[in-house]
């Protein structure tokens, strides 16, 4: 197991900053998943890692050595990949030793090692078939047992699920996640899909044009969002502007949104205006006033089987509810009252 660290790391493109001045750690033995939209610098700092691209400035280490200048292939590092680049003529087996064949390992031993890795992720019995012959879930896994085998320090993903459906997604996902914890390896995985890194990770980094605009737990990022980047790229959040009165000596701040007045936490804002970032989860829709409601009208509603999807237009603007509720569902044009409750509440930075 190694760290992964970045030392004031960029990467430019002509004048473009794909990465600005990035500074990271990654702990050995965790997984870490790097999310953010397209262009945000997600897949180049994973390059960066593999020694396929080099920096423009900054340090980069894996363990105690600096590898910042060393190519891809003095690093002890392997790679899974979108589409999994498996040889359509080699068999599961050869695909699998193909790294310690090219590596002048002798072929008895390259193969007793493809085997082992093979069973690590479940594929024994596999060893004659071609990847045509196997199940996109099947193909993702030869794809992790072909890194596994060259007994990498990290071990890196990009984009390994994109290509399968939601349901085999969540499968392999938790493959993925259990085979980390099970051979403790430091693990880099980049995906935009936000579900993925809630589900696999111990800490997500959240970029942002070439920046990390936050880093902490699942828990932390959705719960406690830092800005309003960061509160509607992981999950969903209406980000409504509000008035911070005051803040007591406990950290709790009187928070004034429209003629409702509510405590809620807070980490170092000012009095003044601020930003609310309401989770629609946590969005309560009632026939009548409650002590926290904002008088609104269903603007679209839409079932999607265990729960219903609800657009409502108020005068902080059109907020987005979730709710369980799907045997009296609330049609559109429909009067509600939309209850905020506490837990649903982060103050967050512009």
């Amino acid at each position: 197991m190694s760290a992964v660290v970045f030392d004031n790391v960029s990467k430019l493109f002509g004048p473009v900053r794909a990465v600005n001045a990035v500074s990271l750690r990654i702990e050995p033995g965790t997984l870490v998943t790097v999310l953010g939209p397209s262009g945000c610098g997600k897949t180049t700092s994973l390059r960066l890692i593999a020694g396929l691209e080099l920096p423009t400035e900054g340090q980069i280490y894996i363990g105690e050595q600096e590898v910042t200048h060393l190519p891809a292939n003095a690093r002890n590092i392997a790679m899974v990949f979108q589409s999994y680049a498996l040889f359509p003529h080699l068999s599961v087996l050869e695909n699998v030793a193909y790294g310690l064949t090219v590596s002048r390992v002798p072929r008895r031993e390259a193969h007793q090692r493809a085997r082992s890795a093979l069973a690590q992720v479940g594929l024994e019995g596999f060893d004659k078939r071609l990847p045509s012959e196997l199940s996109g879930g099947q193909q993702q896994r030869v794809a992790v047992a072909r890194a596994l085998v060259l007994e990498p320090d990290v071990l890196l993903f990009d984009e390994p699920l994109s290509n399968l459906d939601a349901r085999l997604r969540r499968q392999v996902r938790q493959d993925i996640r259990d085979l980390q914890q099970r051979l403790g390896l430091t693990v880099v995985y980049v995906t935009h899909d936000q579900a993925e890194a809630l589900a696999i990770s111990d800490q997500i980094v959240v970029m942002e044009q070439g920046k990390i605009a936050q880093l902490g737990t699942p828990r932390e990022l959705y719960e406690a969002p830092r800005n309003r980047f960061v509160a509607r790229f992981i999950g969903e959040a209406n980000v409504v502007p509000a008035q911070l009165d005051s803040v007591d000596n406990t950290g709790l701040g009187l928070i004034r949104l429209a003629d409702l007045q509510f405590h809620v936490p807070v980490i170092g804002q000012s009095v003044g205006p601020v930003w609310l970032a309401l989770r629609p989860e946590a969005l309560n829709l009632q026939r009548q006033a409650g002590a926290l409601s904002i008088a609104g009208t269903v603007s679209t509603a839409a079932y999607l089987g265990s729960f219903m999807e609800y657009s409502i237009d108020t005068e902080l603007g059109p907020l987005f509810v979730i709710d369980r509720n799907i045997s009296e569902p609330y049609a559109p044009a429909a009067a509600v009252w939309v209850d905020i409750t506490a837990h649903s509440v982060a103050v967050v930075e512009s």
